[in-house]
């Protein structure tokens, strides 16, 4: 485990480290579903709606483990910047992120005024 980092609450490090295992657990369990389905054999005689609902079933499954990968990411590069002493600042200001938005998205990168203007240049 890597050393606390003065000025850092440990309490958000513990957290982020909750919410990866609580990630990857929902991940390898999606992953062993998938597997187990994966297994089951079909009839010979699938139907086109069958297959259609099962492809639709597969697709929704994919980009439910591409969002899970994503959050996994995030989750992690805030880790990062915990043992780097930079959890907490904004990106783009490089002023600290109000605690309440850090509670409510342990992995924010922007504090809420730059989000703002970032939202808007889109």
């Amino acid at each position: 485990m890597a050393k606390k980092k003065s000025g850092l609450n440990p309490i958000y490090r513990l957290r982020l480290e909750a919410d990866l295992k609580r990630l990857t657990d929902q991940l390898e369990q999606m992953r062993s579903l998938r597997v187990a389905e994966d297994r089951r054999e079909g009839s010979p005689f699938g139907k086109r709606e069958e297959e259609a609902t099962e492809t639709a079933e597969l697709e929704n499954g994919l980009a439910m483990e591409k969002k899970l990968l994503d959050q996994i990411a995030e989750t992690e590069y805030a880790l990062d910047k915990y043992d780097r002493g930079v959890y907490g600042l904004c990106e783009m200001c490089k002023e600290p992120i109000d605690p309440a938005r850090l509670e409510a998205l342990p992995q924010a990168r922007l504090c809420m005024q730059c989000k703002s203007k970032a939202a808007k240049s889109y």
